[in-house]
């Protein structure tokens, strides 16, 4: 039993779903997904100088698990990485992929969990970031509402400094704009 990832220069942000349809098209050995990048080959130098790859190790180091966690050759183009390691290594390797992922600025994919990690640590969003469609009208139209009570509150009953409380209606309609903008998208 292996553990694996992959790791890809991320042309754009992709969904745990896009990115699983990526990485099995890498394994079927189709790199149309990925494009070449330098941050791949410096990522793989900085990986197999700390542990070589499994086919340039002399045969008596082959279960030095600690030397080379590789449980076979890493998949490879100038676009992406696929590591498989032993399954006691897992914890390890999944922590050093993921800093010299980070470092970088690579995608992270854990074919495990189906995940996708994107270079800045965020993870489980979809090419299109931000909020959902239902999320931006309710916090748009509260942000409406909360408008129309301070100004209909000012009318009512002025306050000692109405300039503070129309300042408070703009804040609340320019975040309801913001969010209908969002939601739009």
């Amino acid at each position: 039993m292996s553990f694996d990832l992959a790791v890809w220069y991320p042309q754009k942000r992709i969904g745990h779903k896009e990115a699983g349809e990526l990485y099995v098209r890498l394994c079927d050995g189709d790199t149309r997904g990925v494009v070449p990048h330098p941050a791949i080959d410096a990522f793989y130098a900085e990986l197999t100088a700390r542990h070589p790859e499994i086919d340039t190790i002399p045969e008596e180091r082959i279960d030095n698990h600690d030397y080379c966690p590789w449980s076979c050759k890493l998949d490879r183009s100038p676009g992406h990485v696929i590591m498989s390691c032993v399954w006691p290594k897992a914890t390890y390797v999944g922590h050093l992929v993921a800093d010299l992922a980070r470092k970088h600025g690579l995608a992270l994919y854990d074919p495990q969990s189906d995940k996708v990690t994107c270079p800045d640590g965020s993870t489980g969003v979809s090419a299109k970031a931000g909020m959902s469609r239902g999320a931006g009208w309710v916090l748009g139209s509260f942000a409406l509402l909360f408008a129309g009570i301070f100004v209909y509150s000012e009318k009512v009953a002025p306050s000692r400094d109405p300039l503070m409380i129309y300042a408070l209606a703009s804040l609340c309609l320019l975040m309801a704009l913001f969010c209908f903008k969002q939601a739009w998208r």
